[in-house]
């Protein structure tokens, strides 16, 4: 059963559905509540909806209406960028190291960010995520270290990405052009935007066009 309660939907523990995102707030905030089971978790991307609060608060739901992402073929790779590629500076694999990217991605001091939503909650729930074979990891690797990365769950030829971390100049970039080019992906979902990800050639779509991807 929902619940709707002061401009937001209350979900139940004991039952899992969403109410249509459609009925989102402006900043895209849709629920309340719930958990972070493995089957809510599912239900929840292929809808259009992820979850993103700070660990001292409840979950929060979000569908933003209008969405950030990326189309493989568009990325922007600079000269320099490309560069780096060439001399084969890093390594990359994929699933080799999951546990530790989400940690890494959980503790790595970002610019402008004070704290961490990838919570401990967050984080086996993703890694059960992952044990399913829904939630990838992208690692970069320098002179045998990880030195970047990046984690998001899979749903069909789309690709939600969560969260990225850097050591070394040019390292989580360099795992966006690893998986826009390899990966198989139509899409890379990319929720909110930032001056980073805009320069990479993300754009901004409808939450219906967003959807039809989904589907």
């Amino acid at each position: 059963m929902l619940y709707f309660c002061a401009m937001v939907f209350q979900l139940s523990t004991d039952y899992i559905a969403f109410p249509n995102p459609v009925f989102a707030e402006a900043d895209g905030l849709l629920a309340i509540g719930g958990d972070l089971s493995v089957e809510r978790l599912q239900l929840a991307y292929r809808s259009g909806i992820f979850p993103w609060y700070n660990e001292d608060e409840p979950i929060l739901w979000y569908a933003p209406h209008e969405r950030c992402v990326l189309f493989p073929d568009k990325i922007k790779v600079t000269k320099s960028m490309s560069q780096v590629i060439r001399r084969g500076t890093f390594s990359i694999t994929k699933n080799e190291s999951f546990k530790e990217v989400i940690q890494l991605c959980a503790n790595t001091y970002k610019p402008g960010q004070e704290g961490t939503w990838i919570g401990s909650e967050m984080q086996k729930a993703y890694i059960r995520l992952h044990e399913k074979g829904m939630a990838q990891s992208i690692e970069i690797w320098h002179n045998g270290s990880l030195a970047g990365g990046l984690y998001g769950v899979e749903v069909g030829k789309v690709f939600c990405g969560e969260s990225m971390f850097s050591l070394m100049p040019n390292a989580s970039k360099m795992a966006l052009i690893w998986l826009c080019r390899n990966g198989g992906y139509d899409l890379v979902d990319c929720q909110m935007p930032n001056p980073h990800l805009m320069s990479l050639g993300a754009e901004m779509i409808s939450m219906q066009k967003y959807l039809s991807f989904l589907k």
